[in-house]
């Protein structure tokens, strides 16, 4: 089924009215701690799942936002909309905008990723509360038409599942509570297109909304809450269910966990950290390296408080933020408002220290989220201790890198051109003033968060060259290191800004480019010119240089492009003249376009066409006031079919001619008739007789005797 626009709010701000109202709540130090400020526009649903699309909207999905219909105010059934201040909305973050939409079955509690080719996928909802129930019905949703469609129903419902992109672009949906309350322990996967898998049943019970992630050999990495990791590979849809056991003996619930940034460096070694969670919550981390010969849990830094329900994103340079939670869950008189920047410790390799990040105004628990921006900044939202109420206030934090040492705005590189596309391990090339400076380039993935955990977040640093006003970066390796999707491109300067992101696609599709000519086919007389327009379309984020190249042309006909190439996409005019020596004929010609180690070719015709002329008999004699005839020949050259018209000139005076037909098509003939009168004078004369094709002319003589 399909959903349109319910309604629309316009919260539009302009630039300068945001400038003048936003809040800031820490302008000490804010190239130390970062700045927090408060937007001066509310959230009109509760928050509840948060995801960033491709066009660089927000798409937040409440569905009946925690309000049972039991409860009064609250929504007592579909459809979920602005009216009961529920169901779905669209945030702008440059303009401001938010635009309601209306939901027809309650996606409440969901599960919710980023498709590889940008639509949103809504993993099951809420059928009841209290106790709850899961939906078994799957949405997804298209940026491009704002619209819900439904696809494919799982076997069995998942309220509070977890679903993660595969390096191969499937999505693996685990957990989460059944139709009739129980939790669904299989693991099924979705192919975009295809729709979902059989079931592949657990050896264990997980708790709900598990944290899972992809790790650079495939395999899926359960970090918690439970105390006992474990490893689930896909390929063969078996579990290994002692990899290793936390040092924190209670389950970490409503903590989170974050796959540290893949790394040149480590060879894109997987580390995972955990933190916080638990109520009363701890402080405490843990961290694991995936790469080693025998994974182990060891402790990490301590928060500067204790979190559960708080949130963790990763920044562009690599830090993590961690904000939000309280000591107790759902109370907010406990609230954790001190955020946290965690980073290497660079006094100890292999271990992280954690350095304030100001603080936040609100007390951000149960449902909260945060996202990072493509601005590099962080959106938080939310906050949901209590049935039918929530924190409407939304947050932005500018973290450090964004300030210099005296507390303004740093100078930020720029990217003014990128591919919308980029391939595995292919080269892409990218445009900005400042590619002296840069020293650090990281695709992060667009975020999707709920309940505490951002699913599929991660980030990758890719290998690049400095050209001159650019950058050649190699793509990612592989699908398991970066699963194919929609990613934020930072460059990153020796001071550690970032630029304002790039959004582009990681494809399995290779980095290519196809040629086409147009016409097919060009008809010209010897002697003159003719063109071609050739065109160049990419996929798989192509923009290379692609020269150009003819062969086949026929002696005496020469070929020139403009441009002679053209990068990325475009078009280069293909010019060929034929000199008076060209013979006539059909020439097949074959266009070459080359980049690099791609060629692909186009084929195309040029016809060079002409005709003969030809008179019989060569001579002929008559008398005075009479009448002879000479048949007049046309012949084709090639692929001519063009009208031949005729004249004759050097008639005695007083004689008449004539031509029947008056024209001949491609080939034939045509009667000259010539007649005299009695005073015609007699002689021999030379006869030129003419045939004209458009710029073609040709012409043969025949004798005349009039005796």
């Amino acid at each position: 089924m399909r959903r349109p626009v319910y309604t629309s709010l316009s919260y539009a701000v302009a630039l300068t009215l945001l400038l003048l109202l936003w809040v800031p709540l820490a302008a000490g130090q804010a190239n130390v701690q970062g700045q927090w400020s408060t937007l001066p526009y509310l959230m009109p649903i509760n928050p509840v799942h948060a995801a960033l699309l491709n066009d660089g909207r927000v798409l937040v999905v409440a569905g009946s936002g925690n309000c049972p219909p039991s409860q009064s105010g609250c929504p007592s059934g579909p459809p979920y909309s602005p009216s009961n201040n529920s169901g779905t909305l669209l945030w702008d973050p440059v303009g401001g905008s938010i635009t309601q939409f209306s939901l027809s079955w309650d996606m409440f509690c969901n599960g919710m990723v980023l498709l590889s080719d940008g639509r949103a996928l809504i993993d099951s909802g809420t059928i009841q509360y209290d106790p709850f129930h899961g939906e078994p019905r799957v949405a997804v949703f298209d940026p491009s038409t704002n619209l819900f469609t439904d696809v494919q129903s799982m076997a069995h419902g998942r309220w509070y599942p977890t679903v993660l992109t595969l390096g191969d672009g499937r999505v693996m949906a685990f957990s989460g509570l059944n139709e009739t309350g129980g939790t669904n322990i299989a693991v099924e996967f979705y192919t975009a297109g295809t729709g979902w898998s059989q079931e592949y049943p657990a050896n264990w019970t997980p708790d709900l909304y598990p944290r899972m992630h992809l790790l650079p050999n495939g395999q899926v990495f359960y970090s918690g809450a439970l105390t006992a990791s474990k490893l689930f590979d896909p390929s063969t849809t078996t579990w290994n269910t002692h990899v290793a056991t936390t040092i924190y003996s209670g389950n970490r619930t409503y903590g989170t966990s974050v796959l540290l940034p893949l790394t040149l460096a480590s060879n894109y070694d997987p580390n995972v950290i955990i933190m916080g969670g638990h109520s009363p919550a701890t402080n405490t981390t843990e961290t694991i390296d995936l790469g080693s010969a025998t994974p182990a849990w060891k402790s990490g830094p301590n928060m500067s408080q204790a979190r559960i329900e708080m949130n963790a994103v990763i920044l562009p340079d690599g830090r993590v933020l961690a904000v939000g939670g309280s000591v107790n869950d759902e109370d907010t008189s406990t609230a954790s408002l001190n955020a946290d920047l965690l980073a290497p410790d660079p006094n100890n390799s292999g271990s992280y220290v954690f350095s304030s990040g100001g603080a936040n105004s609100y007390a951000r628990l149960y449902h909260s989220v945060a996202l990072l921006l493509p601005d590099a900044t962080v959106w938080l939202a939310g906050g949901n201790p209590k049935r039918g109420g929530y924190v409407q206030q939304m947050e932005i934090y500018q973290p450090p890198y964004l300030f210099d040492s005296t507390g303004a705005l740093a100078a930020r590189p720029s990217i003014t051109g990128a591919p919308s596309a980029v391939s595995y391990g292919n080269g892409f090339s990218v445009q900005t003033p400042d590619a002296a400076t840069i020293n650090r380039v990281v695709l992060v993935r667009n975020g999707t968060v709920t309940h505490a955990f951002g699913m599929d977040q991660r980030e990758v640093e890719l290998a690049f060259t400095v050209q001159n006003g650019s950058l050649t970066i190699t793509g990612p390796p592989n699908g398991n290191i970066a699963p194919p999707g929609y990613y934020m491109l930072f460059l990153l300067n020796s001071s550690g800004v970032p630029s304002v992101a790039k959004f582009v696609q990681v494809t399995s599709l290779q980095a290519d480019f196809s040629v086409t000519a147009l016409p097919s086919s060009r008809k010209v007389p010897p002697g003159t010119s003719t063109t071609y327009s050739v065109s160049v379309t990419p996929s798989g984020g192509f923009n290379g240089t692609v020269s150009f190249s003819v062969s086949g042309l026929p002696s005496g006909a020469t070929a020139t492009f403009n441009p002679t190439s053209v990068t990325g996409s475009g078009s280069s005019t293909l010019s060929i003249a034929t000199s008076s020596s060209t013979l006539a004929g059909n020439y097949p010609l074959t266009i070459t376009a080359t980049s690099g180690n791609l060629t692909h070719t186009a084929k195309i015709s040029l016809q060079v066409a002409d005709f003969s002329l030809s008179a019989s008999p060569s001579s002929q004699t008559l008398g005075r006031n009479s009448s002879t005839t000479f048949t007049v020949s046309v012949a084709a050259l090639g692929p001519f079919s063009a009208p031949v018209t005729f004249l004759v000139s050097g008639l005695p005076a007083r004689a008449s001619s004539s031509f029947v037909p008056t024209s001949v098509t491609g080939s034939g003939t045509t009667t000259l008739t010539i007649t005299t009168k009695p005073k015609t004078p007699i002689g021999t004369y030379t006869l030129t007789i003419k045939g004209k094709a458009g710029s073609l002319l040709h012409s043969t003589t025949v004798t005349l005797v009039v005796d």
